[in-house]
């Protein structure tokens, strides 16, 4: 049944209460007389590592990941769980190897980053960009969804839920950063505690379905009932290979997907940019272990819920039937629904904690890269600290207000959830990532070159999509770059996976930037490089040590999970 009990309502109100006053406190505690905008963006020198490590996945995990991935879970098994596992590996990545050229050079946004290392055209592109898809993709995604996914638990309206979720990210988020940062921890608190008693709760319910109890009994029996889900590489005959093609997890286009969300994205690496080297790492490491611990949270209950609808356990497959077919995202709801009084309060807490951090997070990057890369340099240049702070507070209640306004009529409730996302987000992710990596790494690498990048990695994205249409693709099926795929009109085609499709935009964006960088490096280019040097890259003995954990720990994962 999709509502709360009293008992849900009063651990939904001590959530709220405890946030809410932990926040207040924070905010007061450490507010000075004039605020800086750095403090107010970035929380400068003022986050810990286990508040970065906590405000990055809470920021990361929200609706799309509760409700999608376990639609994904439920759908295609354990093999979703690469974006989580593979994010730890990225994350160390970053950790070594980009906070130092960020935080050595300064840079407190991307397009400060694109400004500084190449010239304010290519910046000013980006800023603008970067603003339409955090404001009208991501943010908008964000309410929405997880509007959605609260009314199919409690059943209240989903006007009104957009309306609390808004309000209550809007009250921690014009705290500024400090707030967002370390009300985070409480947020990732409730949202593990509550993901753990949902895991708990499936694997309890297929267990007692098979005459036995207890977790364990739980988690072996789903890996005995649905061994096809306990996969993580899938071979080309897999009907989920178009999501998840084979070796690309590991060796392709997901890399692409991770270190651009993880290295090159204000929403992400914000959190650290306020603060020292070392404590900037250690956050991020932090993060890293928590990523091993999500699909254990948005994953496991997924499978659960497919060994459960396969069984005909109770009304489980009416539950997942929406407009008269199997819906894998409502695998979540349904499972949340089962949960006892009070229990599913702290479920619901959970979920929403998710979605208000991410909300939260998502509206402090817009406000920052409004204010620092456009308002203060186009249109109040001499704009002071205090009038800074105004502006941004302004535009997370002006970007939250027009999400409100035109969520309900993008159609997201008719499309799929995590994989639907990744996928229309790979559309430019690969020329930013190549943009991005060059510009790091490649002194010669010019502004022309990063403009092409901008825009021809999103043209090649399309090209590669619709190239099915006009081609046969069937001579890149032996080697697993395309697979014959079913369209809506009944028709077939050899089509590329989306991964597949990012890899190869990404390589040839390189190609193509080396190609204009070296011409125009012969025409007398002169192109401003960032300052690095090897020593930037060095690691304490503690971070190494626990980098190798996490690193033995995956390998474990995918030997075991192969």
């Amino acid at each position: 049944m999709n509502s709360l009990g009293t008992y849900d309502y009063v651990v939904f109100l001590v959530y709220f209460v405890i946030v809410a006053s932990y926040g207040y406190w924070v905010y007061h505690k450490k507010k000075s007389d004039a605020e800086n905008s750095k403090d107010f963006f970035l929380a400068k020198d003022s986050l810990t590592w286990w508040a970065i490590g906590a405000s990055l996945i809470a920021s990361n995990i929200s609706a799309e990941q509760f409700i999608g991935m376990s639609g994904s879970g439920f759908t295609m098994g354990l093999a979703i769980a690469t974006y989580e596992w593979m994010a730890a590996v990225t994350l160390i990545i970053v950790a070594v190897f980009f906070i130092p050229v960020y935080l050595k050079n300064k840079i407190y946004t991307m397009p400060q980053f694109l400004g500084q290392r190449y010239n304010s055209t290519v910046a000013m592109i980006m800023a603008i960009f970067w603003l339409l898809l955090y404001v009208v993709v991501n943010l908008t995604s964000i309410l929405y969804l997880g509007a959605l996914a609260i009314n199919s638990v409690s059943g209240i309206n989903i006007t009104a839920c957009m309306y609390i979720l808004s309000i209550f990210a809007v009250l921690i988020t014009l705290g500024g950063m400090k707030v967002i940062g370390y009300t985070d921890v409480i947020q990732v608190f409730f949202l593990i505690l509550g993901g753990l008693a949902t895991t708990y709760l499936a694997l309890e319910l297929v267990a007692t379905h098979f005459g036995s109890s207890g977790v364990a009994n739980g988690m072996k029996l789903i890996t005995e009932k649905a061994s096809d889900h306990f996969h993580m590489i899938f071979k080309q005959e897999n009907p989920n290979y178009m999501d998840l093609p084979g070796l690309t997890v590991l060796i392709g286009g997901m890399w692409i997907v991770n270190l651009n969300y993880w290295g090159c994205n204000q929403y992400i690496t914000q959190r650290a940019l306020g603060a020292d080297l070392q404590t900037a790492r250690s956050g991020l490491l932090f993060a890293a272990v928590l990523k091993l611990l999500m699909p254990l949270i948005v994953v496991v209950p997924g499978i659960a819920a497919y060994v459960l609808y396969k069984e005909g356990y109770g009304d489980f497959q009416n539950a997942m039937q929406k407009g008269g077919s199997l819906n894998a995202d409502s695998a979540y709801p349904v499972l949340l629904n089962l949960l006892p009084e009070g229990l599913k309060g702290v479920s619901f807490a959970a979920l929403a904690a998710a979605i208000v951090a991410s909300l939260a997070g998502k509206a402090n990057s817009i406000a920052t890269i409004f204010t620092l890369d456009v308002y203060k340099k186009v249109i109040n240049k001499n704009a002071d600290e205090n009038r800074q702070v105004v502006v941004g507070r302004i535009t997370v209640i002006a970007a939250m207000v027009i999400a409100i306004v035109i969520a309900p009529h993008l159609g997201m409730d008719k499309k799929g959830g995590f994989q639907f996302i990744q996928e229309y987000t790979g559309f430019v992710s690969p020329g930013i990532f190549a943009m991005f990596i060059l510009g790091f790494f490649w002194k010669k690498t010019t502004s022309n070159a990063a403009l092409f990048a901008t825009i021809g990695g999103f043209l090649l994205s399309v090209l590669f999509k619709v190239l099915p249409k006009f081609a046969n693709l069937e001579w890149l099926s032996p080697y697993g770059f395309s697979k014959l795929v079913t369209q809506e009109d009944g028709s077939r085609l050899y089509e590329i996976p989306f991964l597949d499709r990012m890899g190869f935009v990404f390589l040839i964006s390189v190609i193509v930037m080396w190609v204009i960088s070296t011409i125009e490096g012969r025409k007398g280019a002169n192109p401003k490089g960032l300052e690095i040097d090897s020593s930037m890259f060095k690691t304490t003995n503690s971070f190494a040590a626990g980098a190798l954990i996490v690193l033995g720990i995956i390998v474990a994962l995918y030997t075991v999970f192969w």
